[in-house]
């Protein structure tokens, strides 16, 4: 085997071992408390700041962690469009880069993981019909998790360029969401000048959230649907082998 491919497995192996022990002596809950000091360090930073806030958020996409507080905090820092625009860069960025990690250096480990999954089973025979259109909907799905779906999905059939329009296009609304309430403190912490302001947010906020959590439901049902119809696949499959 060729000595660097060795070389790749070795610090995968030793990634994936770090995440496992920070995990279990509960090291995650203080790195969320040290992404919040990030944020307000990316903020000192000026227009270098996006860029840092970019390869943060890709890190800790690759570790497993969560970039909810993150995204909370790019809505803080850059407002609602910008705060949006660059939490979609950064999260496909991340979720690209797990899923080419879990598809060529840890596809072995992820699949043990999968195999105590029932549902992410489902979603590989779904995969292997629909590609893109499952990882769509899983995106827009909240039954999964975003974070170890990304490297679920490197072990599917799904081309690497579905993967990355169906994720971009799939966060796109929570993405929006969590930015817009992370953006409206700060329209409350500039005073009662701005009320109307701050009206108009909740009102544009609530818009957001009823909108994002209806194509929520639909994409549920959509999924429910497409797993049933894999589950029922695989079992005609089955007694036909039998």
């Amino acid at each position: 085997m060729n000595k660097s491919i060795i070389k790749w497995i070795l610090i995968a192996v030793g990634v994936f071992a770090l995440i496992v022990i920070a995990n279990s002596l509960g090291i995650t809950e203080k790195i969320n408390t040290a992404l919040q000091s990030a944020l307000s360090w990316i903020e000192s930073l000026g227009s270098t700041g996006l860029i840092v806030f970019i390869l943060i958020y890709i890190v800790a996409t690759v570790f497993l962690i969560s970039g909810a507080v993150l995204t909370l905090g790019a809505g803080l820092i850059f407002g609602v469009v910008k705060g949006s625009i660059l939490v979609s860069i950064a999260s496909v960025l991340g979720a690209t880069a797990a899923f080419l990690v879990g598809r060529y250096f840890a596809r072995k480990w992820v699949a043990k993981q999968i195999e105590s999954q029932p549902k992410f089973k489902a979603i590989d025979s779904a995969v292997a019909r629909e590609g893109w259109k499952i990882v769509g909907l899983t995106r827009l799905s909240p039954v999964f998790p975003f974070v170890f779906l990304n490297y679920a999905f490197g072990v599917t059939q799904v081309s690497l360029r579905d993967y990355v329009l169906a994720s971009w296009i799939g966060m796109m609304p929570g993405t929006v969401m969590y930015v817009y309430i992370g953006y409206l403190p700060k329209i409350a912490a500039e005073g009662s000048a701005d009320t109307l302001k701050l009206i108009l947010n909740i009102v544009g906020l609530l818009a957001t959230v009823a909108v994002t959590v209806y194509v929520t439901k639909i994409a549920k049902k959509a999924l429910d649907s497409e797993l049933n119809t894999s589950n029922d696949a695989d079992s005609i499959g089955e007694e036909r082998a039998i």
